[in-house]
């Protein structure tokens, strides 16, 4: 047996798990987008969807969950209608240079600490060979450079999609596009430098164990306690690099229709809309693995918790694993409804205050955040 097939195995799994937890997380938001909207504005909210149990009377409703299942059915069985003038190979491509980047940035965000396959089941362990494998798709040094690289190419699909539609409303959205998104683009890079400062490195997959450690004493070496300006500038940011409400200028359905994909229907519009909602999940676990100590509980790594005090709590891999799988994915829903709660919570910019907020106020900021960063960093260092 090849040597290599134990590796591919594992890398197939972490990519099958990526996939069903984004695109899970993408079906699931629209619900409790429906919901949390409904429940802010005491509403009942989605439950008109249902499926009824055959040769009975009974629906079953399920708090409006169907209504995603309804969505998609829809998105696939509607005309896929095109305009009349408009560039084909560009129209055709955009939707998909919207949505593939999107799956593509998780590849190299750790959703787990190490995980020893034939620790967890014995009777593989001469299979595995005692192999270790880090619960990434990509361990790439340069993960954080790779994840802006992917995000910017969502840049080009939104712009390509108002261009290649020939509408003057698309046109005007794929310009409002490409505007916010490389002005908030500049201000998330320049907070997260702050971060490469401190940890020294660009792999995600280092940052996050950096944080299990522990910040003057009591508190856990979490980004947020370290870098706590840095962290709102980029969570503002990728919010609106996101184009979400209060930040959705591009799509302004008051003033240009839907924006850049208003010549859009069918699933291409469908693939617009699902890479949003899968894009707020991606959002959450960017946050939580530079911010809140990834997949990690405070004061916990690999080895198991190492409380202030010097307290040690060891866990075996039958536990560790779990949790910190679980814990991640908390971390990513907790902040996946914070997002959704400042959708529904704020009014709508105008464009001239959307760019002057990043131009006039965010970025200046990062700036003066990146420069305190430097000058303790090397007061740290002794002056030298």
């Amino acid at each position: 047996m090849s040597s290599a097939l134990p590796d591919l195995v594992m890398a197939l799994v972490f990519i099958a798990y990526s996939m069903v937890m984004l695109l899970s997380f993408g079906g699931l938001l629209t619900w409790v987008e429906r919901k949390q909207s409904a429940v802010m504005s005491d509403r009942i909210g989605a439950n008109r969807a249902y499926i009824r149990i055959p040769f009975t009377n009974i629906k079953l409703v399920w708090m409006g969950l169907f209504h995603g299942m309804a969505d998609g059915a829809k998105m696939l069985l509607k005309e896929n209608f095109k305009p009349n003038a408009h560039d084909k190979l560009g129209y055709f491509l955009a939707p998909f240079v919207v949505f593939t980047p999107v799956l593509l940035v998780f590849a190299v965000v750790p959703f787990g600490g190490t995980i020893d396959p034939g620790a967890l089941f014995p009777s593989l362990a001469n299979w595995f060979g005692g192999r270790t494998y880090p619960m990434q798709i990509a361990q790439l040094d340069a993960g954080l450079l790779v994840v802006f690289a992917f995000s910017g190419l969502t840049i080009i699909g939104a712009m390509l999609a108002g261009w290649a539609s020939e509408n003057k409303f698309s046109l005007l959205g794929g310009l409002r596009a490409g505007s916010q998104m490389i002005s908030y683009e500049l201000v998330m890079g320049l907070t997260v430098m702050g971060l490469i400062l401190i940890y020294g490195t660009v792999d995600l997959g280092s940052i996050v164990r950096q944080q299990s450690g522990q910040l003057l004493g009591v508190l856990p070496a979490w980004g947020v306690f370290q870098q706590p300006l840095a962290a709102f500038l980029f969570l503002t940011a990728a919010i609106a690099e996101n184009k979400r409400i209060p930040f959705d200028l591009p799509e302004a359905e008051s003033e240009l229709v839907a924006g850049y994909f208003t010549e859009y229907s069918a699933m291409k519009l469908g693939l617009f809309m699902f890479s949003e909602f899968i894009q707020i999940a991606i959002v959450a676990a960017l946050f939580s693995t530079l911010f809140l100590g990834g997949y990690n509980l405070p004061f916990m790594s690999d080895a198991g918790f190492l409380l202030p005090g010097g307290r040690e709590i060891a866990l075996s891999q039958g536990v560790r694993v779990p949790l910190q799988m679980l814990t991640f994915l908390g971390k990513v829903a907790l902040l996946c409804v914070v997002q959704i709660q400042i959708r529904w919570t704020l009014p709508r910019f105008r464009y001239d205050q959307m760019l002057g907020l990043s131009w006039k106020l965010l970025l200046p900021v990062s700036v003066a955040n990146l420069v305190a960063t430097v000058l303790v960093q090397w007061w740290r260092g002794g002056g030298a």
